[in-house]
């Protein structure tokens, strides 16, 4: 698989006739996988019944759930659970006698939009140090009976745990797990990183191409990352600062 891969990218490469690959290698980048579980958020309009006893509390001395269900000629029970939902929410609270809005029941209530906290999720997601990034792919199991590969040559290595700002593990989660809805249907969004810990390290395999541009007199590397099974620009750019020169004086002196 890994031979037909070679033959497809140098055909690629040289389908333009003033391009020559001068030499290839085969390495891997180090790939961590990490867990993260995060607090979930579903938001959806607010429901006029919602609305109305938020708007009750807010303009009446309630100090009961009877009391409301009478003033809104609405089932008792049906009122006993929505108060259950916001106090749990966070958007009401029992002071001395009567029940009033919480900051944030206020700021719902304005902005006629409900939130309610989900139960937690987990999503895995991969970190490159050598790219000093998060990367999407898939990762795929080693085939039987292949070589080892040596580890990219510049890889940055992270001797102690690796640590990951909460911020650049949302948007990570973020970009990753698609939980989008259109129209009224509830959104579910992600609020907050709860943990996060590294599962393991895997070695993705690379293909290097030193490339010669006859009619412009340049070298330059090519590099396909099997794990985004595209070329990779990140360390092309990083070939090229560190050893362009020297290709120079390798393949043409």
């Amino acid at each position: 698989m890994m031979q037909s891969l070679q033959n497809r990218l140098k055909q690629e490469i040289q389908q333009n006739s003033k391009l020559k690959i001068m030499e290839s290698f085969l390495w891997c980048v180090p790939i961590h996988t990490i867990e993260v579980e995060y607090k979930r958020i579903k938001r959806t309009k607010m429901d006029v019944l919602m609305k109305i006893m938020l708007i009750s509390f807010q303009k009446t001395d309630i100090t009961s759930s009877m009391q409301l269900s009478e003033l809104l000629l609405v089932e008792n029970l049906f009122i006993d659970d929505l108060i259950d939902v916001m106090k749990k929410s966070g958007l009401i609270e029992k002071e001395e006698d009567s029940i009033s809005l919480t900051s944030k029941g206020i700021q719902q209530l304005e902005e006629g939009i409900f939130e309610e906290e989900q139960e937690p999720g987990t999503q895995n997601i991969l970190y490159s140090p050598s790219h000093e990034a998060f990367l999407k792919g898939e990762i795929k199991p080693a085939s039987e009976g292949e070589e080892l590969l040596e580890v990219y040559r510049y890889a940055k290595e992270e001797k102690k745990k690796l640590l990951l700002e909460d911020r650049l593990l949302l948007e990570a989660v973020e970009e990753s797990k698609v939980e989008v809805t259109e129209g009224d249907a509830p959104l579910i969004i992600i609020s907050e990183i709860i943990t996060s810990s590294e599962l393991y390290i895997d070695d993705i395999p690379c293909l290097e191409y030193i490339v010669y541009n006859e009619s412009d007199d340049l070298f330059f590397a090519r590099v396909w990352n099997t794990l985004t099974d595209r070329w990779d620009e990140v360390l092309e750019e990083q070939l090229n600062e560190k050893e362009r020169l020297n290709w120079r004086k390798k393949y043409l002196n």
